[in-house]
C-alpha cells in the first residue's frame, strides 16, 4: 500500500468518526431539548423521557434542524407554554454547546 492510499484511508477514517460525532452530538442536544421543552408542557418522567425521544426523531425528517424547531413550536403552540421562537433557538444553541461537551467528555 503507497503512502497515498494509507494517507487516503486515514482521512476517510476521519471523516466517518467526525460524522458520528456529529451525529452523537446533535442526537444528544435533540434529547435535552426535549427534556426542556416536555418541562414547559407539564411533562415529567417517563412523559418527559418519551417526548424527547420523539424529538431526537423528529430530526430525521430531514437536513438541518428546522425540522425539530417546527415540532417543538408546533407542539408548544398546542399548550399554555410560553416560549418565544428566539427562546427555543437560543436554548437550541445553549443545549449544543453542552451535548457537544458531554459527548466530547464521555470519550
Amino acid at each position: 500500500m503507497s503512502t497515498f492510499d494509507e494517507r487516503e484511508k486515514g482521512y476517510e477514517a476521519k471523516y466517518v468518526h467526525d460524522e458520528a460525532t456529529t451525529f452523537k452530538i446533535m442526537s444528544r442536544r435533540n434529547k435535552l431539548l426535549g427534556l426542556w421543552v416536555a418541562e414547559r408542557m407539564g411533562k415529567s418522567g417517563a412523559d418527559a423521557e418519551a417526548y424527547a425521544k420523539e424529538v431526537v426523531m423528529a430530526d430525521l425528517d430531514e437536513p438541518g434542524e428546522e425540522d425539530v424547531f417546527r415540532k417543538v413550536r408546533g407542539d408548544l403552540d398546542k399548550t399554555a407554554a410560553h416560549v418565544t421562537d428566539n427562546e427555543i433557538r437560543r436554548q437550541m444553541a445553549d443545549l449544543l454547546v453542552t451535548a457537544r461537551q458531554q459527548i466530547l467528555e464521555s470519550k
